[in-house]
């Protein structure tokens, strides 16, 4: 919307609080959010395009606008700071990943999430039936 200019600046500014509301609202109610914000380098979305195009079965993933998009890269992290800057809080934070190295993004995700579930202390629910009763029935059946 931004870079592009498809909406008017008043419209699409006051969306940033917008989103800040809703994810209040979502963390009041006992929502955990896991906001990961997963960038490459410039370099290494121009090698990634560059094997799209030297690989059969990647050229499904290229798009021929990619390169025009490309172009825009400035205005693109400039829209993406704005961005992180209005709508990472203390309930809602945001986690920057870089992605150049798949492995490294796909290891540090996983460590986010394993993190926030740890957080939210889970344990099973409790038996809704006598366990010892059942025990029984299942070695006498």
């Amino acid at each position: 919307v931004r870079v592009h200019n498809l909406v008017p600046r008043d419209v699409w500014e006051p969306r940033y609080d917008e989103i800040n509301a809703f994810e209040r609202e979502l963390t009041d109610s006992g929502t955990t959010l896991v906001k990961v914000a997963m960038f490459v380098s410039l370099d290494e979305q121009k090698e990634r395009l560059a094997e799209r195009l030297e690989r059969p079965d990647k050229y499904w993933k290229y798009n021929p606008g990619d390169i025009d998009e490309r172009l825009k890269w400035p205005l693109y992290q400039e829209a993406y700071q704005a961005m992180l800057d209005r709508t990472s809080t203390e309930y809602a934070p945001w986690h920057i990943v870089p992605c150049n190295r798949k492995w490294y993004s796909r290891l540090a995700i996983t460590e986010l999430l394993i993190e926030a579930l740890k957080r939210l202390n889970m344990s099973w629910p409790p038996a809704d039936f006598d366990v010892e009763a059942e025990k029984k029935r299942l070695a006498s059946a």
